[in-house]
């Protein structure tokens, strides 16, 4: 017999009449690991967390460290809830911005004749803190000839500007007096209001579309630009973005965090920017906001929170002021915005620079400040209590080293303008702090 044949009878008796053989135990590919619970949560929610840019500088360890605090709290955390977003709170001007943008707009106002002549000719209207010394500076140098609510020709009239600069800038009139009575300093800032009062007359849509053109032309001005304000040279003529803050927010926001703007700026100014700079919408900044009448033009009034109602001019976001707007906007709060929230039930994260800010970054689980030589501000960023404070310089020309502060005595002031210790969260007064962080 052949090899041939015998081949085919070996084959024939290995397949039998019977069962056939069982086949080779199937080849499985390898498996990715399932997905992780934060993993499905992220997906869930169409997140794809980001990551702090290595190209961008931060101080020290502070990149490692925001971005740990980001990973603890966002969507890769195991006790993220969808359903309560963690909170992160920014402050707008200095903070997110290099230069204020607040002081940008007033600026352009006044170059562009936009002020309107109050009603009345009264320039007691337009605040109820302007001190008459400073309404009657007004009414001599804007003069009575221009109709209550038309514009006042204050890109000629140099007088007229260089008393509502006075007043703004140096909140003295040019003759040295005083432009403002006694406010209650933990919720009004007499001339950081006297901003939106100043653009009152026009509606949201207009000052919006004022923003767009005033402050574009800023952001594209060549650092350290200035600009002449009827006789005063050497105002500020240029903004900027800081990139750090712009990814720390992009961070933030793929992780799945909820994050706010609060600042003392006009709504409508910082509102009309935040979009398109850096991603927050609209409804999630909270500045001033101006009321308006029943033709929807901006009145010198406010809108109140806490025990402060509307159409009042007693309250804005500064300090308990942002703390308010926080739990009332964001939260829901009505009648007791004023006062902390329990731990658990406020921002996760916050970031600010000055002493307007403190009490929000004080509830914030995590604060990173910027270092502009604050000194109720630095006492805390520096006292770093819980080890949730970061403190980084000005990303654009930061500040050198400053003296140290004087927490022991006088960085902390009072409603009516008197200076104590700063205090911790026991009620503990706080050693001086060394200025530690700068270039």
């Amino acid at each position: 017999m052949s090899n041939k044949h015998l081949s085919l009878l070996f084959l024939i008796a290995a397949c039998g009449d019977g069962d056939p053989a069982a086949p080779d135990a199937a080849i499985v590919p390898p498996q990715p690991d399932a997905p992780t619970t934060q993993q499905t949560v992220c997906d869930q929610l169409g997140l794809t967390p980001a990551a702090l840019r290595t190209d961008l500088a931060w101080y020290g360890s502070n990149r490692a460290d925001l971005q740990a605090w980001v990973d603890a709290g966002g969507c890769k955390s195991p006790t993220f809830d969808p359903a309560h977003k963690p909170v992160a709170t920014f402050d707008w001007d200095n903070t997110i911005s290099k230069q204020d943008f607040g002081d940008a707009m007033t600026y352009w106002f006044i170059a562009n004749a936009k002020v309107l002549q109050p009603p009345g000719k009264d320039w007691h209207a337009t605040s109820a803190y302007l001190s008459d010394a400073a309404a009657t500076a007004l009414t001599t140098a804007c003069g009575t000839t221009v109709a209550a609510g038309q514009p006042l020709p204050t890109d000629t009239n140099t007088a007229c500007a260089d008393e509502m600069i006075s007043i703004y800038d140096n909140e003295v009139t040019r003759g040295g007096e005083p432009a403002f009575t006694q406010v209650n300093l933990r919720r009004m800032e007499a001339a950081y209001a006297w901003t939106p009062q100043l653009m009152a007359g026009y509606t949201h849509a207009q000052v919006q579309a004022f923003t767009q053109t005033g402050t574009t032309a800023m952001l594209n001005a060549a650092i350290d630009a200035t600009q002449t304000i009827g006789t005063n040279t050497g105002e500020n003529g240029w903004l900027r973005i800081n990139e750090q803050q712009k990814d720390l927010i992009h961070v933030l926001q793929t992780s799945g965090f909820d994050v706010w703007i609060i600042t003392a700026s006009p709504q409508d100014v910082i509102g009309a920017m935040a979009p398109s700079l850096v991603g927050v919408p609209f409804d999630h900044v909270v500045g001033i906001r101006s009321m308006t009448d029943s033709a929807g033009k901006l009145t010198y009034a406010f809108e109140g929170c806490g025990d402060v109602p509307d159409n009042q001019m007693q309250l804005i976001p500064t300090i308990q002021g942002k703390r308010c707007f926080i739990n009332k906007v964001i939260y829901g709060e009505t009648t007791n915005a004023f006062r902390r929230r329990p731990d658990g039930m406020r921002p996760y994260f916050a970031s600010a620079d000055t002493d307007s800010d403190v009490e929000f970054l004080r509830d914030a689980t995590y604060k990173l400040v910027i270092n502009r030589n604050k000194s109720d501000l630095m006492c805390h960023a520096y006292y770093n209590e819980n080890d949730s404070w970061r403190v980084n310089p000005m990303f654009i020309e930061p500040k050198p080293a400053h003296a140290a502060y004087p927490c022991s005595t006088t960085a902390f002031t009072t409603e009516t303008g008197a200076s104590e210790p700063t205090r911790d969260e026991g009620g503990n007064i706080i050693p001086d702090q060394a200025d530690a962080v700068h270039p």
